[in-house]
């Protein structure tokens, strides 16, 4: 008799109690004013060095902290913390993607008062974290030159389920001979509309641009949430 039916049942109740979490955990964020963003890309995308630039860019007129996901280790968030926003590592030990009740107990006793933005960097994976809602307000994914113009086609569920995309290590463009225009076709026929991004967290071209989309989503939010019976 095959297994297949009891480890989609297992799935589904796992999926509804990460679900269940993350609604309480967006509604936590959005009650405190907190603008909760969220990093997927694959291994080596530059998310930690796009992430340190971010935080200290928004710093001082902004209070930021990072929660950060890996399997064992504790170098991304050792990086982050040059930035002197808060950080906090996640470790996962076998799990390859970070789930919401790892939010949810991360953030249990983390006093760090006040926040404007949460930044979650996740593991380094395309594919687990697709399905893991983790209670964030906008997720981005982080698309490199040095990939190849066709990770949307081969990925297009972790496209489907962001709401940005974020084309980085412009300056090593013109180097790999990454097809911008290719990209681009290859994002909107997986995700018709999604906003994209292109920049270089190391020479800082297009981080301007990035800074000044992310505080209009969050000032965005933040009228929505001091609406008249809005109820956030």
């Amino acid at each position: 008799m095959s297994a297949e039916p009891r480890l989609v049942e297992v799935r589904k109740n796992v999926l509804k109690q990460n679900d269940l979490v993350a609604r309480a955990l967006r509604d936590r964020f959005r009650q405190t004013g907190v603008f909760a963003v969220s990093l997927v890309s694959s291994p080596g995308a530059g998310k930690t060095t796009f992430l340190e630039k971010t935080l200290k860019s928004l710093q001082p007129r902004a209070k930021v902290a990072a929660l950060v996901g890996d399997l064992a280790t504790e170098n991304d968030a050792a990086r982050l913390a040059r930035s002197l926003a808060p950080v906090k590592q996640i470790t996962t030990g076998t799990i390859c993607h970070l789930e919401a009740a790892m939010i949810q107990n991360a953030l249990r006793d983390w006093e760090v008062g006040p926040l404007d933005f949460l930044f979650i960097e996740n593991v380094g994976n395309l594919v687990c974290p697709s399905s893991y809602d983790l209670g964030e307000e906008l997720r981005l994914v982080l698309l490199s030159v040095t990939e190849g113009e066709d990770k949307p086609l081969k990925y297009p569920t972790i496209f489907n389920s962001a709401d940005v995309a974020v084309i980085t290590k412009l300056d090593l463009a013109e180097a790999v001979e990454f097809d911008a225009a290719a990209a681009h076709k290859n994002i909107q026929a997986v995700r018709p509309g999604m906003p994209v991004l292109s920049l270089s967290a190391k020479t800082g071209q297009g981080m301007d641009e990035f800074l000044v989309f992310l505080e209009a989503q969050r000032r965005r939010r933040e009228a929505v949430r001091l609406m008249p019976g809005s109820g956030r």
